[in-house]
Parts: structure tokens; C-alpha cells; sequence
């Protein structure tokens, strides 16, 4: 439990920089895993 409290104290909130690159990659990554099972979809049902 002490770690756990200790981690508390040494975190610290993200600055608005690093905040939007985390929303950037993270948004960047959905669309790729998105279009990736579009894709994969459309070839599936194309082969039917």
C-alpha cells in the first residue's frame, strides 16, 4: 500500500503538450486499427 501512496506523490498532471500528443497517437492508432479491419473486411466479404 505504501508504493501505491508513494506513487501518488511523485505523479504529477500532464501539461496541455503532452496531453494532446497522447490524444494524437492514441487517436492515430484507433483509426489505424479501424481502417485495418475495414480492409480486412472488405477483402473477406469480396471473396465470398
Amino acid at each position: 500500500m505504501k508504493r501505491c501512496i508513494r506513487i501518488f506523490y511523485i505523479a504529477r498532471k500532464p501539461t496541455p503538450a503532452e496531453w494532446s500528443k497522447v490524444a494524437k497517437v492514441t487517436a492515430l492508432g484507433m483509426l489505424l486499427f479501424g481502417l485495418t479491419g475495414f480492409v480486412i473486411s472488405f477483402v473477406f466479404s469480396y471473396l465470398r
